[in-house]
């Protein structure tokens, strides 16, 4: 059970940049009507040396006018998308950042990679021209902090202000860091979540290297396809998710609306394999518990998990298993479905945007679907919410990240109690 000395926390503000809708309205229209945002490759030329010609880019999306000009050339790309969404989400909070203690407001936003498109363009331009080519401003571009420092800046957010980098667990991380802070008393309003933006060549061509991108080039839109037995590996995809956190009493004096009570947060290393699943789930058992046994309920009261659903043959395997050992029967009551069916995988963004997405369905009473589930898995018994969302109100719901070092990371969300 939680310390009554516990501050509670809620979420008050959403933002979102993806490739199935730029801000988080049309995500989660999106989401619920089951359209993938899955396509060829546009960014980068490719030819017949390339298995995989599919991912998950974002089209359509300006920085400007939300960033200045002179700034985009500042940033990289997965700061700009973050940048954005961070945006998005103070404006859909109404806070007014200009009055109250900047000291007791903070960030705690974090990326897989980062700056990688800054890596290979400017390693590419030191390989052509020499080094005295080389601008002033790639370091502040390239680096996995430079998020979270921009954030601070435009907001001043003078209070917690890191950056985590767990691979694609490192969403689900930031939110419950920035969530532990809170409950802690060391901030009352923190900016948190995770961007992304490694549609690249090294990016594409090293995960292919690796056997863990589905090559399902000639449809693309149903080549994501978790917890089916068609299903040959993740689509690499990018965009930004971040909430506003904020403690509970704080919010309510100002009249804020609350879209969920985050509950628990509960995390767990494999301590297995730097980069495959422990295959019976031990590490995503782990932290599923710890988050139920953080929130102070039993896992018969959670109606719905955001599975971290990758569409790869042994993580999805891993991840039933593990939620078949920690709800038992109850499993088979639950809804588990995994909307990266339709963003495909976001890597350290996975965590803010399916968050996100978990918030709504508990806000709004609605079950994301999983597309392109047309014939499940052997064992694949739960209910996977197939191809078509559905109405159900809601208790309490898990968002699951998990990622390359073993990285576990479950998150409770539940309405204002």
């Amino acid at each position: 059970m939680k310390r009554s000395c516990q501050r509670r926390v809620v979420v008050t503000g959403l933002g979102a940049v993806t490739n199935v809708g730029l801000t988080v309205r049309d995500m989660w229209s999106s989401i619920l009507a089951g359209r993938s945002g899955i396509s060829q490759i546009t960014v980068f030329p490719q030819d017949d040396r390339w298995s995989v010609r599919i991912a998950g880019e974002i089209r359509g999306w300006e920085p400007t006018p939300i960033v200045d000009e002179r700034e985009v050339k500042r940033m990289d790309r997965f700061c700009l998308l973050g940048v954005c969404a961070a945006d998005e989400a103070a404006r859909d909070s109404g806070i007014d950042f200009t009055s109250g203690d900047p000291g007791r407001r903070g960030v705690v936003i974090g990326s897989g990679i980062g700056g990688i498109l800054t890596i290979e363009e400017w390693h590419t331009k030191l390989i052509a021209h020499g080094p005295r080519k080389l601008s002033p401003f790639i370091v502040p571009k390239l680096m996995v902090n430079a998020l979270a420092g921009n954030v601070s800046i435009r907001h001043s957010l003078r209070g917690a202000n890191s950056a985590v980098a767990t691979a694609c667990a490192t969403g689900g991380h930031a939110l419950g860091t920035a969530f532990q802070m809170i409950q802690r008393g060391d901030a009352e309003v923190i900016l948190a979540g995770g961007s992304e933006a490694a549609v690249s060549p090294l990016c594409i061509a090293s995960f292919a290297a690796m056997r863990a991108l589905s090559t399902r080039n000639d449809e693309p839109e149903r080549a994501s396809r978790p917890f089916d037995r068609g299903r040959d590996g993740f689509v690499l995809s990018e965009g930004a998710g971040i909430v506003v956190l904020e403690e509970l009493e704080h919010a309510r004096a100002r009249g804020a609306r609350i879209y969920a009570e985050v509950l628990g947060y509960g995390s767990s290393g494999d301590a297995t394999h730097i980069a495959a699943p422990d295959e019976e789930g031990t590490g995503a058992q782990a932290s599923m518990r710890v988050a139920l046994a953080d929130a102070g309920i039993s896992p018969d009261e959670v109606g719905y998990i955001n599975a971290h659903g990758t569409s790869t043959p042994l993580g999805d395997a891993a991840e039933v298993n593990a939620v078949k050992r920690v709800f038992g029967d109850h499993a088979r009551s639950l809804a588990v479905s995994s909307t990266k069916s339709m963003t495909g995988h976001a890597l350290g963004a996975a965590g803010g945007i399916e968050s996100i997405i978990t918030i709504l369905a508990v806000h709004e009473g609605v079950l994301p679907p999983t597309i392109n589930l047309e014939d499940p898995d052997d064992g694949f018994d739960l209910d996977f919410v197939a191809n078509e969302a559905r109405p159900r109100a809601l208790r309490a719901a898990i968002n699951n990240s998990f990622g390359f070092g073993g990285h576990n990371v479950s998150i409770v969300f539940g309405p204002l109690r």
